[in-house]
C-alpha cells in the first residue's frame, strides 16, 4: 500500500484540478482511483464534499441562464413529437455543433476523431468520451440520437479486427438506415452486430439514470439477442477445453503465491519492534537510553544483544522512530493544508474548523525530538 501512496497523491491533484474545471466525472473517477490505491483521510473528505454538494461543483462550474434574471435562454428541444405536450428540453450551442459534425463524417474514423493506425486503447478512449458527451439522456440536441447510434455503429466495426480488416479495403459512403428499415448506420456494408445502448452498457454498467426509455431500431432486440447468443456459444466452447486450459490459465498465479511464501521465509525477522508483535514474540517492552523511545522484543533479546550490539540495536530502534514521526508529522501537515485550501475553495465552514482542530500530535512530537537534539 506505501508503493501506492505517491501515485494516490497524484490522482487527487488531478481530482482537485478537475473540480475547479468543473469537470465532475474526471474529479470523481480520480478520487475514487485515489482510494483504490492508497486511502487518506483528504480524499474521503473530498469525496464526502462531493456527494454532499452535488453537482455544485468547482469554482469554476457554469451556471444555466435564468430567465427570471434576464439571462439569455439556452436553445431548445421539444422530447417528443410535437404537440406531445410534454415540457422541451434544453440544450447548448456546443451540443448541436458536435451533432451536426458527426452527422457529416463520412468515414467511421473521423467520426471516432482517430487515425487509421489507432490501437484498440485509442480507439476505446475515443468512444468512452463521444459515448458520455451524446448519449440521449445528457445531450437533448436535435439529432443527438442519430449521431450516438452513428458513434456505436463505428466503434462496433473498428473494434473487430475482421471487419475493420474489411472495413479499410471496402469501405463506403454512409447511410443512415438499411433498406430493410432496421434503423441502423451502414457504412459501406457494414453493419454493427450489437445495439449502440447494449454496447454504451457494455462499457458503463447500465448508462445514465433516466425514466424514458430511448428506442434506436427495430431490430435492436434481434441484434442484442444474437450477440448474447454468441457469447454464450464462446463460453461453451472455451469450458469444453478441459481442465488443462484452466490450469495454464491458474499458473501465473500460483507462481506468484509461491514466490510470496518463499521470500517471506528467506526473511529473517528483524529483533526489535517499534510496536506490539505477539505473532513473532515481540511482547518485552524496553526504551533507548538515548531519547527513552519504546520498542518491543522477544524473551531472548536481552542474553543475545550486549554492549556495542545493544547500541547498534537501539540506534536502530531511534532512527526508525524519527523516520516515522517525520513521516506522520508530514502526512499532518499534508491534510491540513488541503483541508484549509478545500475550505477557502468551496467556502466550507465546517472544513476550515476541522483543519483548526487538528492536534498535529506528530508535528508536536518532532518538535520535542528536535528539542532534545538542540539541547545535547
Amino acid at each position: 500500500m506505501e508503493s501506492n501512496k505517491d501515485e494516490a497523491e497524484k490522482c487527487i491533484q488531478l481530482a482537485r484540478k478537475a473540480f475547479e474545471a468543473g469537470d465532475k466525472e474526471r474529479a470523481l473517477k480520480f478520487l475514487n482511483k485515489a482510494e483504490k490505491l492508497y486511502p487518506t483521510e483528504k480524499a474521503k473528505e473530498l469525496l464526502n464534499m462531493f456527494n454532499r454538494n452535488g453537482s455544485s461543483y468547482g469554482p469554476n462550474r457554469r451556471k444555466p441562464a435564468d430567465s427570471t434574471n434576464g439571462g439569455s435562454k439556452p436553445e431548445k428541444e421539444s422530447s417528443n413529437a410535437a404537440g406531445s405536450g410534454e415540457m422541451a428540453k434544453t440544450y447548448t450551442k456546443e451540443q448541436l455543433e458536435g451533432v451536426q459534425r458527426i452527422k457529416k463524417c463520412k468515414d467511421y474514423y473521423e467520426v471516432l476523431g482517430i487515425s487509421k493506425e489507432a490501437n484498440e486503447d485509442e480507439l476505446k478512449k475515443a468512444y468512452r468520451k463521444l459515448a458520455l458527451k451524446f448519449h440521449p439522456d445528457k445531450n437533448h440536441a436535435p439529432g443527438a440520437t442519430e449521431a450516438f447510434k452513428k458513434i456505436g455503429n463505428a466503434y462496433a466495426v473498428l473494434s473487430n479486427p475482421d471487419k475493420r480488416k474489411q472495413y479499410d479495403l471496402t469501405g463506403g459512403e454512409d447511410t443512415t438506415s438499411s433498406p430493410q428499415g432496421r434503423g441502423f448506420d451502414f457504412h459501406g456494408g457494414f453493419e454493427a452486430d450489437i445495439t449502440p445502448e447494449d454496447l454504451f452498457n457494455m462499457f458503463f454498467g447500465g448508462g445514465f439514470p433516466s425514466s424514458s426509455t430511448h428506442t434506436f431500431a427495430n431490430g435492436g432486440a434481434r441484434y442484442s439477442q444474437q450477440y448474447q447468443n454468441n457469447n454464450r456459444r464462446e463460453r461453451e466452447e472455451e469450458r469444453g477445453d478441459g481442465g488443462f486450459s484452466m490450469f495454464i490459465q491458474l499458473m501465473p498465479i500460483v507462481v506468484l503465491i509461491l514466490v510470496s511464501i518463499l521470500s517471506q521465509l528467506m526473511v529473517s525477522t528483524p529483533p526489535y519492534s517499534l510496536y506490539s508483535r505477539p505473532s513473532t514474540g515481540q511482547t518485552i517492552k524496553r526504551q533507548t537510553e538515548n531519547l527513552r523511545i519504546e520498542y518491543y522484543v522477544s524473551r531472548d533479546f536481552k542474553s543475545e544483544y550486549k554492549g556495542s550490539a545493544l547500541q547498534k540495536i537501539e540506534k536502530s530502534v531511534e532512527e526508525d522512530y524519527v523516520s516515522n514521526i517525520r513521516n506522520n508529522c508530514w502526512k499532518e501537515r499534508q491534510t491540513k493544508t488541503d483541508l484549509l485550501y478545500a475550505a477557502k475553495v468551496y467556502r466550507d465552514d465546517r472544513l476550515r474548523r476541522k483543519a483548526e482542530l487538528m492536534t498535529m500530535e506528530n508535528c508536536k512530537e518532532l518538535d520535542r525530538l528536535n528539542d532534545l537534539f538542540r539541547g545535547g
